[in-house]
């Protein structure tokens, strides 16, 4: 392949990307405005029309900022690769690095620095304005920059040394370096996943145990039907952020714990609570985190093959806008490409993963409504999608292309029949 061919290429991939993604958002925009009018019969008596209109507001607001930021990204990959951005930054980075090794991590330090940087103020936005406008923003400005301190340090403390470790094995491991390099990653996402819970979270919240007696009761009754042991039971202060309610699991092992927001068991009843709960053990029960876990780790080692070819493949620098230079290393230059380009070539994959996605959501919709009454997970739903502001009238193609959960419409009719 010639230069000009990939060249080609990425820049066919990057009209498609951005022309579907606007086209999709305009169809959003558009489908739910048209709705906005009226409250769908199915959630009549469950939702006002004020709140119903609010959430096809928030929706309306939050994929127009989506339509700009997008374009924005696109810009800014134009300019870091096909405009020379990234020679910029290491030619720069080159000139105060002599160390080979070093230069290289500073590089991709560099340019991920940069690109946070250059998101701020869309963050900004987001959290101060638009997640304000809506009633749902109850982060201050300090608590802000907090977040952001300890967002920096944690990334150099476990990004840094994973960095450095890949790199020096793309310089000394020879041609299977990409093999010891995944490795090295599936070792690293573990470890994060074990010491996420106690270690990482508490630097950003406070988790108590749960104290209230009948939701307790409820959870581990459930847990015992679903002969799922518990390792913890805990609320998290997610108030003092935003007022979303959520649950999750998260942990393995003697780490693994169930965490409520403190909004989220303000807002549900203990029966409703169970039904949530009931909802996230069937995906555990149906297996779910695992097999994605065994679909990230197993196309991960697809995509370090990948770039194990390309790194050796000049056309791949050269087409991308990335000349190498003799006797300079490029190993740094050759992961921030492949990671750069990567979300470029692999939009067309969106809805295939989406869908699939919607299934596992299903299977543990219909596993809670075996473990627990199904009316309770459909008023559950129907609160957090009116507390949350999820709009009741997605767009189908939209919804079909993007969206991980199923419609609420199509997901309550559904509940209503098991």
């Amino acid at each position: 392949m010639q230069p000009m061919t990939l060249t080609a290429l990425f820049i066919l991939f990057l009209s498609f990307d951005v022309l579907v993604r606007v086209w999709l958002a305009r169809r959003q925009i558009r489908h739910v405005q048209n709705h906005r009018a009226s409250v769908p019969a199915a959630f009549a008596e469950r939702i006002s029309l004020a709140s119903h209109q609010r959430a096809a507001d928030y929706t309306v607001a939050r994929t127009r900022l989506r339509i700009i930021e997008g374009l924005f990204d696109a810009v800014i990959l134009l300019l870091l690769t096909l405009g020379g951005g990234l020679v910029l930054i290491h030619q720069l980075v080159a000139s105060l690095i002599q160390s080979n090794l070093w230069q290289q991590v500073a590089l991709i330090a560099a340019v991920v620095g940069l690109l946070a940087l250059i998101h701020i103020p869309f963050t900004l936005y987001r959290q101060f304005y638009l997640e304000a406008r809506f009633g749902f923003n109850r982060m201050t400005k300090g608590l802000y920059v907090s977040d952001m301190a300890k967002g920096i340090l944690i990334s150099a403390l476990l990004g840094l040394p994973i960095i450095t470790l890949i790199i020096w094995l793309m310089e000394f491991a020879g041609t299977l370096w990409w093999l010891w390099a995944w490795g090295s990653w599936v070792a690293f996402n573990v470890l994060v996943m074990l010491i996420f819970p106690t270690w990482i979270a508490p630097l950003f919240n406070r988790f108590t145990p749960l104290d209230d007696s009948r939701v307790k009761a409820r959870i581990e009754a459930l847990a015992k039907r679903c002969d799922f042991a518990i390792q913890g039971l805990f609320v998290m202060d997610g108030s003092k952020r935003s007022a979303h309610g959520n649950a999750y699991f998260t942990g393995f092992g003697r780490s693994r714990r169930i965490v409520f927001f403190d909004t989220l068991l303000a807002k549900l009843t203990p029966a409703e609570i169970e039904a949530v709960l009931a909802h996230e053990l069937g995906h555990f029960k149906h297996r779910h985190i695992a097999k994605r876990l065994i679909v990230s780790f197993v196309s991960s080692l697809l995509l370090f093959a990948l770039l194990g070819w390309l790194y050796s493949q000049s056309v791949f620098y050269e087409g991308l806008g990335v000349p190498l230079v003799e006797g300079q290393g490029h190993s740094a230059l050759a992961l921030l490409l492949f990671f750069l380009v990567l979300p470029v070539f692999t939009f067309p994959l969106t809805p295939i993963m989406s869908r699939l996605s919607r299934k596992d959501e299903f299977e543990a919709d219909r596993f809670a409504a075996a473990q627990s009454d199904s009316s309770d997970l459909i008023t559950a739903l129907v609160k957090l999608f009116d507390d949350n502001a999820a709009t009741l009238t997605p767009d189908p193609l939209h919804s079909a292309f993007y969206d991980s959960h199923p419609p609420a419409a199509v997901r309550i009719e559904r509940l209503a029949c098991a």
